[in-house]
């Protein structure tokens, strides 16, 4: 088992904590057998050298070929459950689902994790000072928001250091998303509308964010991390938002103004490009002149099933085909979330307050909870060989709920209801973690069958999933007269990703008897990444105040230049065409 920090705060359940310091060795393999019995220290990509009768045998023999954590078993599924013959229908069906993956990780932190994020800053007083600069500065938050937007990078990071060999994944999805959005979407944002950057904003960010990537270069050049520089991570970050509240409130200050509203080039950050849901209301789509006057009794269980529907029909009839097919692949999500992770909305009168919905949460949230940790380890263990702790959990968590229900009305939240945004980041945040190991094992399954490194697999697909939300975002924010503040998230957010995603990431794998945690590069794409993220900082830090911050369509056309030759000298180096020594 786990000890130590990592113990306490498994939230990648995929090694016991220490592991990722060594192979296991204490495997016991199958007495007898060929020589593959016997290959303890064969690599797991060696698999496709050998006779396709031989690959079940290897997948099931090799004890680099297991993935801990995770719910299902990706190399047994494709080596061993369908035959060689079937192996392009296996991988058709392994990237549908990664495609899904990503789909769960973008619903549960848009539409769960930040807004129980939200509710929690709000109850702990933080909405006037830091949760304030987080909505309305120029950057797309420094603490909670950033947390919400960055949730499934940094459990994707989380997950991919818990084992040495996905790290790679980990690294490459940290540089990947950082040289993807600072060039891509940047340029992006300056191609769909020009415009002036904030100077002191800028200047700030990207500092911070080349001594982040300048201290990841060291690491991994020494190719270890201590405990003093896990904690050093953190406490960078910590000093980074310390850094923009006091820039903050220094240049209001200046202004006169305090904490008064923002200024024209300040506008309230739009946290979702959707239309408002119409079913957070009784009237829906037609105004306040259509509301009854009198509040109507509704039966509990009418309440219950119009807050399970995740579908609202006005605006399904409204929306074009393809907004109706995506939203047919997330119905299921979204209703699986709505069973299990509670939402409490502050700017709501009622603040989301479902009471039957909100006590079935009291028991599926933490039978949710002790089913995901450790890949429902925990939740199967049973107390003295007899009793299973989900049916523990169950029986207590059935007799707290009937009691709220009891003592609480339809109409009106109870004083403790804020206890119900605490309950709902958890659950989220282990759906999250869930998704994200997940995702990490089929994407090294992926890189398994197609002999790439993780390396490669993370600055690609890793990074892409990650950041496509993002994107989508800030260009929207961009189209809508707001380019400013979504380039200053491009680099905001991802400073969060690197700092919390490397320095959590380790500091949870390592113990007290092994402060350390290796960090191997895989190969050398590691340093073509390292190098294409340091340049293009330095490019953007050169060229933008050469331009007095004026930021046109030539600067958008070199950054996404620049990336489509990284990507290119990346892929080359994979595949060996561009050697390093």
């Amino acid at each position: 088992g786990a000890t130590g920090l990592a113990g306490v705060l498994s939230l990648a359940g995929a090694l016991p904590a220490g592991t990722p310091l060594l192979l296991d060795v204490g495997h016991t393999l199958p007495a007898g057998g060929d020589a593959l019995s016997h290959g303890r220290g064969l690599d797991c990509w060696e698999v496709r050298k050998h006779n396709s009768s031989e690959w079940c045998h290897f997948i099931r023999s090799n004890p680099d070929c297991r993935l801990d954590g995770g719910f299902l078993n990706y190399l047994d599924g494709v080596f061993c459950v369908f035959p060689p013959r079937l192996l392009p229908l296996a991988v058709t069906l392994y990237a549908l689902w990664l495609l899904y993956l990503f789909i769960i990780l973008g619903v549960t932190a848009e539409k769960f994790f930040c807004p129980n994020l939200s509710a929690i800053s709000t109850n702990l007083k933080l909405s006037h000072n830091v949760a304030v600069f987080s909505l309305t500065s120029p950057l797309h938050g420094v603490t909670f928001l950033a947390f919400g937007n960055g949730a499934p990078d940094v459990f994707s990071a989380v997950v991919a250091f818990s084992d040495p060999r996905t790290a790679g994944l980990a690294i490459g999805a940290i540089f990947g998303a950082g040289v993807f959005v600072t060039t891509v979407v940047a340029g992006g944002i300056a191609l769909v509308k020009p415009f002036t950057a904030a100077s002191r904003p800028f200047l700030r960010d990207v500092i911070f964010y080349m001594v982040a990537a300048f201290l990841t270069f060291v690491v991994l050049y020494l190719g270890r991390i201590r405990l003093g520089e896990a904690l050093g991570y953190l406490g960078l970050y910590v000093f980074y938002v310390l850094t923009v509240v006091l820039c903050t409130w220094i240049h209001r200050r200046q202004r006169g103004d305090g904490l008064a509203p923002p200024g024209p080039w300040e506008p309230e950050l739009p946290t979702d490009v959707e239309e408002p849901d119409p079913s957070s209301t009784n009237s829906g789509d037609y105004g306040e002149e259509y509301r009854p006057l009198l509040p109507s009794q509704e039966p509990s269980l009418r309440i219950l099933t119009t807050a399970l529907s995740p579908l609202d029909y006005r605006k399904w009839r409204r929306k074009p085909w393809y907004w109706r097919l995506f939203k047919a692949f997330k119905v299921p999500v979204e209703l699986v979330l709505l069973l299990t992770v509670p939402v409490v909305d502050p700017d709501k009168d009622d603040l989301n307050w479902k009471r039957p919905l909100n006590c079935l949460h009291i028991l599926t949230s933490p039978l949710l909870c002790v089913l995901t940790l450790k890949s429902g380890a925990y939740g199967l263990y049973q107390i003295q060989g007899v009793f299973p702790v989900w049916a523990l959990v169950t029986l207590v968590a059935s007799a707290l709920g009937l009691i709220v229900f009891i003592t609480t009305s339809n109409e009106e939240p109870p004083k403790y209801h804020c206890v119900f945004a605490f309950l709902g980041f958890l659950a989220s945040a282990m759906w999250i973690n869930a998704a994200a190991t997940e995702l990490v094992n089929i994407l090294r399954t992926l890189g398994i069958i197609f002999q790439l490194s993780n390396t490669v697999l993370g600055l690609t697909l890793l990074a892409w999933g990650n950041s496509i939300g993002d994107t989508f975002s800030d260009l929207t924010m961009a189209r809508q007269g707001y380019p400013r503040m979504a380039f200053s998230a491009c680099f905001g957010g991802i400073i969060f990703n690197m700092l919390v995603g490397v320095g959590l990431g380790c500091l949870l794998q390592m113990t007290s008897s092994q402060p350390l945690v290796k960090l191997e590069p895989d190969s050398p794409l590691v340093w073509v990444l390292a190098g294409a993220l340091g340049l293009s900082l330095v490019f953007s830090f050169v060229t933008v105040p050469a331009q007095c911050f004026q930021l046109g369509k030539a600067y958008g056309a070199c950054l996404i230049t620049y990336y489509l030759v990284f990507l290119c000298v990346a892929l080359l180096t994979e595949f060996r065409v561009i050697h390093f020594s």
